[in-house]
């Protein structure tokens, strides 16, 4: 499923619910799919489709909650808005905090209902991007020598070429050498651009650098 053909799933144990929801949700373009048990949408749960998952909170055998931390613990990363019919406060509270993107209450204004699926798809679209940038640059970082990984943390930190070769028992002129690989592998052009790409992946300057 493309970023351009989001799909929204919805879980409910009231078929009236899903009817309505599915209605108001298709009316604008979305492609709906609905589900009346939590296990019967684990079961179709495919992590890679974009989208959101509008999720009751209350239901017979596994509860929106319960199906929010399921899914959590299979790594899905699915933006969930809640749907309550009793405002239950509490539960909102504890959704909230395990990373739910929304709550309303139902029955939900069909406007609020489809700013809030558009905020979460977007927020998916988002997240999806985003990890895709990060998993590219983790591939140029793999492509690194374990010595060209080295002189990209002293890069990093600052450090002069003549200070990391001191630091790395090696000469000027090795260094740059290694750094000009490091700038062509990781697809840079700019002591700047390198710096941004590490810190996007968690590299920090070696802990006897300061």
């Amino acid at each position: 499923m493309s970023d351009t053909n989001p799909t929204v799933f919805v879980v409910d144990d009231d078929p009236p619910v899903l009817k309505a929801i599915g209605r108001v949700l298709r009316s604008t373009g979305l492609n709906v799919v609905t589900f009346e048990s939590s296990r019967e949408f684990l079961n179709d749960y495919d992590a890679g489709v974009t989208g959101c998952l509008l999720l009751d909170l209350s239901m017979p055998d596994l509860n929106g909650l319960e199906l929010q931390q399921a899914l959590a613990d299979r790594g899905g990363t699915t933006p969930i808005i809640f749907l309550s019919g009793h405002g239950d406060v509490p539960s909102s509270v504890r959704a909230m905090k395990r990373g739910a993107c929304d709550f309303l209450t139902k029955p939900a204004d069909e406007r609020e209902l489809i700013e809030a699926v558009q905020t979460a798809i977007e927020k998916d679209r988002a997240a999806r991007s985003e990890r895709r940038e990060l998993a590219g640059i983790q591939s140029r970082l793999d492509s690194l020598t374990p010595r060209e990984r080295e002189v990209l943390e002293h890069v990093v930190s600052g450090q002069l070429n003549k200070q990391i070769a001191a630091d790395l028992g090696t000469v000027e002129k090795t260094i740059k050498v290694h750094r000009a690989r490091v700038m062509e592998k990781m697809g840079v052009e700019s002591l700047a651009e390198l710096v941004q790409l590490a810190q996007r992946v968690g590299i920090v300057a070696p802990a006897a650098v300061h």
